[in-house]
């Protein structure tokens, strides 16, 4: 399991993933669930990814094999939309999956992925999108301008009171930062590093990205800040009647 999610704002975009894999409690390694794509002045793409660990590196490696293609019918370049290259990786994904499903389905495992796909195209507006393990895909509204895939219940909360198209890129990159921390705590199938891409709008240049381990200086900080400021929060909360007369 993993955790990675993708914010829409008004003045951008922000990617968040976590690193960690597992096959059973006894073997766990890290894996980069990121992938960032960049033609300046032409499109950005950013790929995420849970489930499978063989399918998502299967559709990675497609995806770059197109690239180098000059003869390929599509690639993360041909699309005129975004949605476009939503289809393709879903396409991918699911020949992937179809292709080794007999011997999956006799040793009772799964080749499911699901991926996060986001960017933007010249002329064209900032998108992010989840694509099914099925191959189809959402986009995100303006009434939940986020998607999450993978182990996604411990970060949507604060998700949910934070986040608006209003926000600022800098706060969602914060918000992102908290929602893992949030998972990172509660389920031990999530775990550091912590990946951060943040796009700007129509800057049409590869984001600005930084990984954050334990010890990382501004990891521990927002870690510290916002622990504190939970407690402090809850100090605060109304005394029931009988606490009163105390």
């Amino acid at each position: 399991m993993t955790y990675c999610l993708a914010i829409r704002v008004n003045k951008g975009l922000v990617f968040a993933s976590d690193s960690r894999t597992n096959a059973g409690v006894d073997y766990v390694a890290t894996y980069s669930k990121m992938y960032r794509f960049s033609w300046p002045g032409e499109r950005t793409v950013v790929l995420l990814s849970a489930g499978s660990l063989a399918t998502s590196q299967a559709v990675v490696n497609a995806i770059n094999s197109d690239l180098e293609d000059p003869d390929a019918a599509f690639n993360l370049r041909k699309g005129k939309h975004l949605y476009d290259v939503a289809s393709y990786v879903g396409n991918l994904s699911q020949k992937e999956q179809q292709q080794h499903a007999p011997a999956l389905e006799k040793s009772h495992a799964s080749g499911e992925a699901s991926f996060i796909l986001g960017g933007q195209i010249a002329g064209r507006d900032c998108e992010i999108y989840m694509i099914y393990p099925q191959g189809n895909y959402i986009s995100a509204s303006e009434d939940t301008p986020y998607l999450q895939i993978g182990e996604n219940k411990y970060g949507k909360p604060i998700l949910d009171r934070i986040i608006t198209p209003n926000t600022s890129l800098e706060d969602a990159g914060r918000c992102a930062m908290v929602s893992l921390d949030s998972t990172v705590r509660s389920n031990i199938s999530v775990g550091l590093p912590i990946e951060l891409a943040i796009y700007t709008g129509d800057s049409l240049e590869e984001p600005w990205h930084n990984k954050y381990s334990a010890f990382s200086p501004m990891y521990k900080s927002m870690q510290k800040q916002w622990n504190e400021g939970l407690r402090q929060a809850f100090s605060g909360l109304p005394r029931f009647d009988w606490e009163k007369d105390d």
